[in-house]
């Protein structure tokens, strides 16, 4: 075994396999998968190994349709072809309205992607599937693509492909310390010898946090035991000439496909079971979990009343074993946080299924920096401090219990929370703020109208709008006051803290003391990164001069990674986080200045404290800092509290505003404000998949300021033009909303994908932002937008309908 290489990628399943695989692809030869006993001998030998074409978002969608292209062309490989039945199709049943309408949106968005679903009636579902009964069943989505595959034979040929491309995979070598060095390249040690690697991979299945442990991390991973058994022979499926399709049921919470001529029957019961929290028996290799029927009682009854050949059916075989399960049911594919050089792929519950795409999308994380799609729904760095055992095991559980119920818009389900919190919390629920999550945070959406009500979600505009409305009606008119938790906010110090900041945004930066800009940061490729708010803060008594980084709540060690990677070794800069040391209090609305002028001294008007000010000040008692900023439109101030003190500068407003009508407004609301606006949101329009001109940045680009990371690859861009441009669209329908990732379409043909959309209150308008192809992005050019199943004429107009010339917000 070599002591030096490239890669080492440490597990031997379909995640380990399907990376060295696709680094191979890449362009990289000089790489290792090290495993500690055989292939596949942890989770994927007894995966049920279906492979689909859904998810929920593009990328998802993205990487599987490249595992089903992958596996047929290892199908089909005459050298060593492998067991795969392609092509079967599959149903996910619905019982619900709600339900068909999620998957008319999720095939508008899938054809996007070059993905055909089909949305099908209860009568053709049971025409498809022969063996179901249509009682209690309104229809389902239908994909053609749907299969299975043989878990072993496909990771085998993973690495065999590997092996001839020059690549090494070491069965029976388990990993048993890693050390980082000083040049951030590991020391990989194992009972055959240590290894130098530039580059490690974690890729262990349910032993993941065995090796996070050796890298002094957690990784929010937690397993499941889950059961499924094959029948006997069914002769329903023998005579029927053909193989059944798969079937999903999100009404009884089982799978079922066919394994030679009976079924392969899986099932998601509400009484599951974690499994492996206090730790994993070094020899549970091959291994499974005592049969345990009795918990799967009730699953199965109701997969005999839709299913009524399974009660003719013996049981040949029961299978109990584990599968991962992360926060959100997504896998984690990428950086792991707070390391350099330091890579995971792991969660992936649904491993067999999409891992060729997840082995493809991080290979090219790995070699290139960046993945073809964006990939920040698999992301490690989603997850902050908030990601321990406790709340990983309880949102395994609730996503167990709902494998096959997809999440609605908005709907924040329960388990886990609250697990962020601030002061103020409980006070805003007094006042009776419904509360969404936002990495963590409880955030406010709405405000009730009373104490019992609750939101039906759906895919449509629902019983909140109205009181969307109202909030934004409050705001817009008077005064309102919101509370942003989470909000990440970095303090940037040092004597070179401003020339680094400057080479890391590609716009202009604010360089006196006392102004505040937006910028936007670039990868290597020339494609937006982040976005952050930069604030000059003067040397106060609470401290010398320092500038304040602001970014996206999601996106603490998001860009504290990208900003720490780039700080050289001979740069004075240093970076403290004080995300969770502060909240901000957003006074939004013509009479804010009225309020924050009643609540702190100092001159607040349009001449002492103009738009893109920040200051230090008292709100109340409270230490604040102020910034003139707005995402409403409307004249608006950020204050940014010490969480010690956030009670007293609420009180402090709330007495202030007292004779203004100040009243509190929610995320829904500015939500709705910011689409008026055309202001972006991170990881809905600010993508790494689009350059700056594409996102209609220009104006925070300086080509001529010198050298900023990105700025050669995005030069070489900008010759080539645009592959796509964002847009803002009035679409004419006031039935729903335009979803992200809806279609765009015209002649038939997809011209475009929403990003966001939301009604717009102050314009009247029901508006979305997308990216169109370029030459349909003039304003007036009309297209049609797919919105769950229905095509509605949509129209280009301005990128900011409301207050174009930001009169309100500098008044």
């Amino acid at each position: 075994m070599k002591t030096r290489t490239k890669v080492v990628v440490i597990g031997g399943g379909i995640a380990g396999c399907s990376t060295l695989y696709h680094l191979t692809q890449e362009g990289w030869s000089d790489v290792m998968l090290l495993e500690r006993d055989e292939l596949t001998s942890g989770t994927t030998w007894h995966s049920a190994a279906q492979v689909t074409n859904f998810g929920m978002t593009q990328t998802m969608v993205g990487l599987k349709s490249h595992s089903i292209r992958l596996y047929q062309e290892l199908a089909n490989d005459p050298a060593y072809p492998i067991n795969y039945h392609h092509g079967d199709g599959g149903i996910r049943l619905a019982n619900t309205e709600a339900q068909m309408e999620g998957y008319r949106h999720f095939a508008s968005m899938a054809r996007g992607m070059d993905v055909e679903f089909e949305v099908i009636d209860a009568e053709e579902c049971a025409r498809r599937h022969p063996l179901i009964s249509t009682d209690n069943l309104l229809g389902g989505l239908w994909d053609p693509m749907d299969g299975d595959i043989d878990p072993a034979q496909l990771c085998q040929a993973l690495a065999r492909r590997a092996r001839l491309a020059g690549a090494e995979v070491h069965r029976h070598t388990p990993v048993t310390a890693l050390r980082q060095l000083k040049d951030d390249t590991w020391e990989v040690e194992t009972p055959k010898g240590t290894i130098h690697a530039d580059i490690v991979v974690n890729a262990c299945g349910y032993r993941v946090n065995e090796v996070g442990a050796m890298m002094g991390v957690h990784h929010p991973v937690a397993s499941m035991e889950h059961q499924y058994f094959l029948t006997e022979e069914i002769p329903a499926i023998r005579d029927a000439g053909h193989r059944m399709p798969l079937l999903r049921c999100p009404i009884s919470d089982y799978y079922c496909r066919q394994e030679k001529n009976g079924l392969l029957l899986g099932f998601y019961e509400q009484d599951c079971k974690t499994w492996g929290m206090d730790g994993i028996d070094p020899n549970f290799t091959n291994a499974l979990c005592p049969d345990d029927l009795d918990r799967v009682t009730d699953v199965l009854e109701g997969a005999f009343a839709r299913m009524p050949a399974l009660m003719e059916a013996g049981i040949h075989t029961v299978i109990n074993g584990p599968i991962t399960y992360t926060i959100d049911g997504a896998p984690l594919v990428g950086p792991i946080p707070g390391k350099r050089n330091a890579y995971c792929i792991i969660g992936l519950r649904a491993g067999l299924g999409e891992g060729g795409g997840h082995g493809w999308l991080l290979a090219q994380q790995i070699v290139h920096g960046e993945a073809c799609y964006d990939t920040w729904v698999i992301d490690p760095r989603r997850f902050t401090g908030h990601g321990n055992v406790e709340l990983t095991a309880l949102k395994a559980i609730e996503d167990y219990q709902n494998e096959f119920r997809f999440h609605f818009p908005h709907e924040h389900r329960p388990a886990g929370r609250p697990i962020k919190t601030t002061p103020l919390t409980p006070v805003l629920a007094a006042e009776g703020a419904e509360f969404g999550v936002v990495n963590g945070w409880e955030r406010v959406d709405y405000i009730k109208p009373t104490a019992d009500f609750e939101e039906s979600h759906s895919f449509g505009f629902t019983e909140v709008e109205p009181l969307v409305a109202k909030e934004v009606a409050a705001v817009a008119s008077g005064v309102g006051l919101t509370e942003v938790s989470g909000f990440n906010r970095f303090e940037i110090t040092g004597a070179d803290a401003q020339s680094f900041l400057d080479r890391m945004i590609c716009g202009r930066l604010p360089r006196k003391e006392g102004r505040v800009g937006l910028g936007y940061l670039l990868n290597d490729k020339g494609m937006l990164k982040s976005e952050a708010t930069v604030a000059n803060l003067p040397a106060s008594a609470t401290g010398p001069a320092r500038i304040w980084y602001g970014s996206a709540a999601a996106a603490e060690y998001h860009d504290m990674d990208w900003l720490h990677s780039h700080i050289g070794a001979d740069e004075d800069v240093q970076i403290r986080s004080l995300t969770n040391d502060f909240t901000i209090l957003v006074l939004a609305g013509p009479k804010a200045r009225d309020v924050l002028a009643a609540a702190a001294r100092g001159d607040w008007s349009a001449e002492g404290f103009p738009w893109l000010s920040v200051r230090e000040t008292f709100v109340g008692i409270a230490p604040a800092v102020a910034m003139s900023v707005s995402f409403s439109g409307e004249l608006a101030y950020e204050l940014h509290v010490p969480n010690n003190q956030l009670y007293a500068a609420y009180l402090a407003l709330r007495k202030a505003g007292e004779a203004h009508g100040l009243s509190l407004f929610g995320s829904r609301a500015v939500e709705a404000m910011r689409l008026e606006k055309g202001y972006l949101h991170w990881k809905a329009e600010i993508l790494t998949e689009f350059d700056p001109f594409e996102a209609g940045l220009a104006r925070f680009v300086t080509l001529d300021k010198g050298a900023f990371v990105g700025r050669d690859a995005l030069l070489a861009r900008q010759a080539e033009g645009p592959q796509r441009r964002l847009v803002t669209l009035k679409i004419d329908t006031d039935a729903l909303p335009a979803r992200g990732g809806a279609s765009l379409m015209v002649g038939g043909k997809i011209v475009g994908t929403v990003t966001s959309g939301a009604w717009g209150h102050r314009v009247g308008m029901n508006l979305a932002m997308a990216y169109v192809l370029p030459e349909l992005a003039e304003v007036g050019t009309r297209m049609q937008a797919d919105l769950c199943g229905g095509l509605f004429d949509a129209e280009v107009i301005t990128p900011s309908p409301y207050d174009p010339e930001l009169t309100k917000v500098r008044s």
